[in-house]
């Protein structure tokens, strides 16, 4: 264990499971107390929790919908009351239908934004009172979706996209106040929501971004959990507004794997 962030208050969302998961541990293992934000996975943020203070840190647990300003708000309150500070908000939590653009519905564009886009505005809106003075980090994940037309990834993909931009306005408005803002934007992530957006298709999806990959291997939840370590970390203090790409070199080649399109 190392001492990066030692003394550092955390809040992820989505952190039950996944690059969440991944990347509190690290930050546990770094020296951070941890709020481990979930929406069903309760077991899974229990799990969590108890993997951070086994490291003798401090993991404390919220359930909230991102749908609801008034469960972000209770969130935000939860760690007023608990810490009366914050040091890095990451907002990792996400949610679409992967479905072709004909066939989206509004609900569909109206959920997918709101946890995207809209719950992190918000997030952030509360995040800063509580950075005044502590030099905050602020840290989006986006992916390769904004950037490239993939299949059945419109509605999340435009939701990156503005989240990304969102991002910016962040660092332009609150670098003044000590606080930087950046976007991580992992390439094809090892996780549960691959294989669910693969589908029966997975192992030819697979084999088909390794073959593009230069480093040859699909992106694991670890790689983006060290990335967000460096944003958040004073090495890092110079950085901010920027999307980083971390995926292997998958994006450098011209055209998306083979047998991709599904």
């Amino acid at each position: 264990m190392g001492e990066t962030l030692k003394g550092k208050k955390a809040l992820i969302t989505g952190s039950s499971r996944g690059i969440g998961r991944a990347t509190a541990l690290k930050f546990a293992e770094e020296g951070a107390d941890v709020l481990i934000h979930y929406r069903r996975e309760g077991r899974a943020a229990e799990e969590t929790a108890e993997e951070i203070r086994q490291l003798g840190r401090q993991a404390l647990i919220f359930k909230a919908d991102l749908d609801s300003r008034e469960e972000i708000d209770a969130m935000f309150d939860h760690v007023e009351r608990q810490w009366g500070a914050l040091d890095i908000f990451i907002a990792n939590a996400a949610a679409t239908a992967f479905k072709d653009l004909l066939d989206i519905k509004d609900y569909h564009i109206e959920k997918t934004y709101q946890v995207v886009v809209n719950s992190t505005l918000q997030a952030v809106q509360r995040s800063v009172p509580l950075m005044e003075g502590r030099a905050g980090r602020i840290i989006t994940c986006s992916s390769m979706g904004s950037e490239f037309a993939l299949p059945r990834y419109a509605n999340i993909g435009s939701a990156k996209a503005a989240l990304e931009s969102l991002t910016r306005y962040f660092a332009r408005e609150l670098g003044p106040k000590g606080i930087t803002a950046n976007c991580v934007s992992p390439g094809v992530v090892e996780t549960d929501s691959l294989t669910f957006y693969a589908g029966d298709r997975f192992r030819k999806y697979k084999e088909g971004v390794i073959y593009k990959t230069p480093l040859g291997r699909l992106t694991q939840p670890e790689d983006v959990s060290n990335l967000s370590l460096f944003l958040a970390s004073d090495a890092a203090c110079f950085i901010t507004g920027q999307v980083i790409k971390i995926d292997g070199g998958l994006t450098i080649n011209n055209h998306y794997p083979p047998g991709s399109e599904f």
